[in-house]
């Protein structure tokens, strides 16, 4: 209902002009860099495995894919949400339309959900990879960890034991705050700031993509980049760590 009736009419006008500008000869980067996942995967796993890319809103629909999968006889069905740090409204809404829709079958097969995976080494290695070509080329005033934000509730409501305070409780990762988006968030970029030989006072932790007039986790980064500027930064690398393929919020939000 929020997004068929509140968000999508409200954000369709604008999102159309930048959906516009993101759009490349062969589509949407996030289905074209998606169905690119999809066949190296496949060509990493080899012929045992059956690989195919889901959306969870659009096509092809999880619903559609699971079809594919439902008479195959797999001993196992993994799930990966694409999302690299666990939260309700990513990962979970994934998980749950999987259950939704494998509880009409017949024949349940054992489901394995891959629930994140900020911390895997080759998600950071890859990352680290990326982020030391572009810092090969040129000197950098300051570097950016930019995530998608959440909502403050969202993160309060999934404390355990009310461990989070959204200030320093995320400055250490433990058993306490170890399903926290933000926690994970955090030590995200501690591991890749200690790949890429990054120092403390050279990199800020910051969050973009806030809706709506509720509080959501801080600090912003469209704020961030106006305070930078205002102590004289002139260049900054920025990293997206919660996005695995480009889209709306990378190319256009962070990149224009």
């Amino acid at each position: 209902l929020l997004v068929n009736f509140v968000i999508a009419p409200f954000r369709a006008p604008q999102s159309a002009k930048s959906y516009h500008e993101l759009w490349g000869p062969k589509g949407s980067p996030l289905k074209v860099y998606g169905q690119e996942l999809e066949g190296l995967l496949q060509k990493a796993l080899g012929a045992e495995f059956d690989v195919k890319l889901a959306m969870r809103y659009q096509n092809p629909s999880i619903k559609s894919v699971l079809a594919h999968f439902k008479d195959k006889g797999f001993k196992q069905l993994i799930v990966i949400p694409l999302y690299p740090q666990y939260a309700s409204s990513s990962t979970v809404s994934t998980i749950k339309e999987v259950k939704n829709v494998i509880s009409a079958w017949e024949v349940v097969h054992e489901i394995k959900f891959i629930n994140q995976f900020f911390s895997y080494p080759l998600f950071i290695k890859a990352f680290a990879e990326i982020g030391k070509k572009y810092m090969a080329q040129e000197h950098f005033d300051h570097y950016l960890f930019s995530y998608h934000g959440l909502p403050e509730r969202q993160i309060l409501k999934s404390s355990c034991d009310n461990y989070c305070r959204l200030e320093d409780c995320c400055s250490k990762y433990s058993i306490k705050n170890q399903n926290c988006y933000r926690a994970q968030c955090f030590e995200t970029t501690r591991l890749l700031v200690n790949a890429l030989g990054i120092n403390k006072e050279e990199y800020t932790i910051c969050f973009q993509s806030r809706l709506g007039r509720t509080p959501w986790i801080k600090p912003y980064t469209d704020e961030v980049i106006k305070q930078l500027a205002g102590r004289g930064v002139k260049s900054i690398l920025i990293f997206s760590p919660s996005f695995v393929a480009d889209c709306l919020e990378t190319t256009i939000e962070i990149g224009v």
